[in-house]
């Protein structure tokens, strides 16, 4: 690249990471922070939600690397304009491919960044990510050793220990079940143990209540009883794989007998396509702003400014691929809307600029009579910039 095309990529590559890091640093606090109950509740320690954080990063990367280059080639390129940088080039006979170049190799590189993130990084992560809570949700024995407080088990389950001794033993065991809808059962025990072998509450010198919906209740007092967890321990162990969460080459070549698959076989047709597409937007995004403000303009003309005109752009484009995407999985007609509008998208761009066009705000209709009136000699233009008879 020659000195001033160095100059444009180092500009643009430091506004991009300034915008980047704030970004990814906002996307990635509320994503972790809806799982931050889940881990503190199921006793996970600080580790375990720093790990669980970290994962998360890759599947965010790739939805924010496209707006942040949006962002820091306009605020680049604006600035440089406004600093009669851009006129400067123009006026020194550089063409418009001296500003081209280096955004489009930015953008290049960020989109074979994003294709490495999307189809190696994020599946690997979204697995670690979807094993790590189901083990949180199946540590069934550090939440109820959580001495004073109600736990939830799982919908309709909760239990309460009194304190906690040696060897395991828990003291003043309180279980209220109501998960079957025809009676609801409360425990009291004196002590109890969880037994990790058989998945059991075990618990000695208590009584369960036995409560109807016609208001009658009914008391049995027990020394020993086992409240079977081994269901729920089995469901909440095992995580489930999702379309989302696979490789390339399992999404290429699925298995006919995975019950993910059998459940729902157009998930993957969607998510395989969207592989395909996605890690193209940056260099999308990148030629969407090079249209908006690769051009030097007077500071005198009216416009609006690059930057709402092509994040706002970059905005419906996004959007129309999600709604196509998320279409997908239940119409397979919505594939082919995934890769035309970035093509479309990406062949005006590049139409817009090599043609060398610029994008100006329209003239009214009164402006356009007026001028076709002058161009026909209905009218002369004044010095004002008015027409007169």
């Amino acid at each position: 690249m020659k000195l001033i095309e160095r100059y444009i990529f180092r500009r643009a590559l430091t506004m991009f990471l300034a915008t980047l890091l704030p970004l990814l640093g906002i996307v990635w606090t509320t994503q972790a922070l809806t799982n931050v109950n889940l881990v503190t509740d199921s006793g996970q320690s600080v580790f375990a939600f720093l790990k669980l954080a970290t994962l998360i990063l890759p599947s965010v990367v790739p939805i924010i690397l496209p707006f942040a280059l949006v962002i820091g080639v306009t605020q680049t390129l604006t600035t440089m304009n406004t600093d009669s940088e851009l006129t400067v080039l123009n006026a020194a006979g550089s063409s418009r491919m001296t500003i081209i170049r280096p955004v489009i190799l930015l953008a290049a590189g960020l989109s074979v960044l994003s294709f490495v993130v999307d189809n190696f990084v994020e599946p690997y992560s979204r697995v670690a990510v979807r094993r790590m809570l189901a083990t949180a949700n199946a540590d069934l024995l550090s939440s109820v050793v959580q001495e004073n407080a109600f736990r939830k088990i799982t919908d309709g389950l909760y239990v309460q220990v009194g304190g906690r001794r040696g060897g395991g033993v828990l003291e003043g065991i309180f279980v209220a079940d109501s998960r079957n809808p025809a009676f609801e059962l409360v425990y009291y025990a004196r002590e109890g143990a969880v037994d990790e072998k058989s998945s059991a509450l075990v618990m000695k010198d208590g009584e369960v209540q036995r409560k109807l919906p016609d208001g009658g209740v009914s008391i049995i007092k027990f020394d020993s009883y086992a409240f079977d967890l081994a269901d729920m321990t089995k469901t909440t162990r095992e995580a489930t794989i999702r379309a989302k969460d696979r490789d390339l080459p399992n999404l290429f070549n699925p298995d006919p007998n995975d019950p993910v698959y059998q459940g729902n076989p157009l998930a993957f047709t969607a998510e395989l396509h969207r592989r395909l597409t996605e890690w193209t937007f940056p260099l999308l995004f990148g030629l969407i702003a090079l249209v908006f403000c690769s051009d030097a303009r007077s500071h005198r003309e009216a416009r609006v400014h690059p930057m709402v005109s092509a994040l706002g752009s970059a905005l419906v484009i996004r959007w129309m691929t999600f709604y196509a995407g998320n279409s997908a999985e239940d119409s397979v007609w919505f594939v082919p809307l995934m890769y035309v509008v970035p093509l479309a998208t990406g062949a005006l761009a590049i139409h817009q600029l090599v043609s060398n066009r610029r994008l100006d705000i329209p003239m009214t209709w009164q402006e356009k009579l007026s001028e076709l009136m002058v161009r026909l000699r209905l009218v002369r233009p004044t010095s004002d910039g008015s027409n007169a008879s």
